[in-house]
């Protein structure tokens, strides 16, 4: 069994920063990809960030330049660099791990920007 512990999210103001993290553990051999989406009240879940084992990363067009993702790969940990929060980033982000041929999700961290 693979678990996703997730930390990090809580309520800053505009212009501010925060910083996620997710750590897998459990039963997990290899991983391939780590990555962070979000989901807004009424939203699709949509991808925030994404690393893969050998580093290469990917973003929203939202959030480049602001966001940047990092991993451990000794620790099979993730991590997202949030600054310069604005509103519209308000949602709840999870962590989500590729790894044993499985996707496996976090329970999700609430992040909530206020004006």
């Amino acid at each position: 069994q693979v678990q996703l512990v997730e930390s990090g999210g809580g309520l800053v103001q505009a212009g501010g920063s925060l910083r996620l993290s997710c750590a897998a553990s459990g039963s997990i051999f290899s991983i391939n990809a780590m990555g962070w989406y979000r989901q807004a009240p009424g939203k699709e879940r949509e991808l925030v960030a994404r690393i893969t084992s050998g580093g290469s990363t990917n973003y929203a067009d939202s959030v480049k330049g602001r966001f940047t993702i990092s991993r451990d790969n000794a620790k099979n940990t993730v991590y997202l660099q949030m600054n310069s929060l604005e509103p519209e980033d308000t949602a709840v982000y999870y962590c989500n791990v590729l790894g044993n041929l499985k996707i496996y999700w976090g329970q999700g961290t609430q992040v909530t920007i206020s004006s």
